[in-house]
């Protein structure tokens, strides 16, 4: 074998490397271990788990992005049926591997309703409280309903004391309303004043952002710290081409995506980005995807690397399923991800 043909082996073996996660097929996550890239070194781990908007299918696909594009190991968690290890989002007490947290260097959360046991909850709790970033999508305003836990009934979407749990305390809102009308009205994302040189959104122009989910409500202003980059305009049907929805429900929109500092116990004042949108069908918005790209950039501290269009392309095959309780995808492993 002459140098060059041995040199493009190994080009192709690396990025095939790449491509592929690591799960055997009893493992209970996928690991893509990155490659070349801004993110080289960086371990961003995804937990994904509700049972409407199929984090189980987007969440997969977002790591893919960010380890073949952009370098980044990405570890994906899933919610586990203990009775055969397969994905079961209405399995709401079960999501093996949180201890990935302790190497993290970024935490995307996308879960809803989650009543985790204690042991599963500190590793999240400790991260949280460790000042470390948070990249929030969706459901995670009202990410978890342990509120029947000793040590941590606090985060809970409801908790009393502590105003709105996780959510509003960390995220910045917990789980109000559908604003838009849910299934029947879309969204289309618009710049927020003002923000159209953050670094977030490089590369995304008014329109370039939207997704079949309607917009969620939140109470204005956000709380202090926060900072709306992505408005939420209410479009009356489910294309991305429909007019907008004439009347309140645009006057004014609702935030879709903003920033915050949360102000974490360990007295390291945390980046943290939610955006309200990110059902697996919405990644197939390029805006979307590339907002959500740059918010990782953001939150772990390199805006500068933010390319100036970022290269969100799909990593191999993506077909979301469609959202709605009870439609996932039964009998699907960790590891049927892997090599997709």
């Amino acid at each position: 074998m002459n140098a060059r043909i041995l040199v493009g082996s190994l080009v192709a073996l690396s990025l095939a490397t790449t491509l592929v996660g690591v799960a055997a097929a009893d493992d209970r996550w996928v690991v893509f271990p990155g490659g070349e890239g801004p993110g080289k070194g960086k371990h961003i781990v995804l937990v994904s788990g509700d049972e409407e908007y199929r984090s189980e299918e987007g969440l997969p696909q977002l790591a893919k992005i960010l380890a073949t594009r952009h370098g980044f190991k990405c570890t994906v968690l899933f919610a586990i049926d203990p009775a055969d290890g397969t994905i079961n989002p209405n399995q709401s007490d079960n999501i093996p591997g949180l201890e990935a947290l302790e190497s993290a260097d970024l935490l995307v959360l996308f879960t809803r309703f989650r009543k985790l046991p204690d042991e599963q909850m500190k590793h999240i709790v400790d991260y949280v409280e460790s000042g470390k970033p948070i990249v929030a999508l969706r459901t995670a305003t009202h990410a978890f309903d342990n509120k029947s836990s000793e040590r941590f009934s606090r985060y809970a979407w409801q908790a009393k004391d502590w105003d709105g749990g996780f959510g509003r305390q960390v995220l910045g809102e917990t789980w109000i309303n559908h604003h838009g009308a849910h299934g029947k009205e879309s969204t289309r994302g618009a710049i927020a004043p003002g923000q159209q040189g953050n670094p977030i959104l490089s590369g995304i122009k008014d329109g370039d952002i939207w997704g079949p989910t309607d917009v969620y409500g939140v109470r204005l202003p956000l709380p202090g710290g926060s900072q709306p980059l992505v408005l939420g305009q209410v479009l009356s049907g489910m294309q991305p081409t429909d007019p907008p929805v004439e009347g309140k429900k645009n006057d004014p929109m609702m935030p879709v995506a903003w920033t915050r500092s949360y102000a974490s116990p360990s007295g390291k004042a945390a980046r943290v980005f939610t955006t309200t949108m990110g059902a697996s069908q919405d990644l197939a918005s390029e805006g979307l995807r590339r907002l959500l790209v740059n918010a990782c950039y953001w939150a772990l501290g390199l805006e500068a690397e933010i390319p100036p269009k970022a290269n969100v392309d799909l990593v191999g095959a993506y077909r979301p399923t469609p959202f709605g309780f009870g439609a996932f995808t039964k009998g699907v492993k960790p590891a049927d991800h892997a090599g997709k």
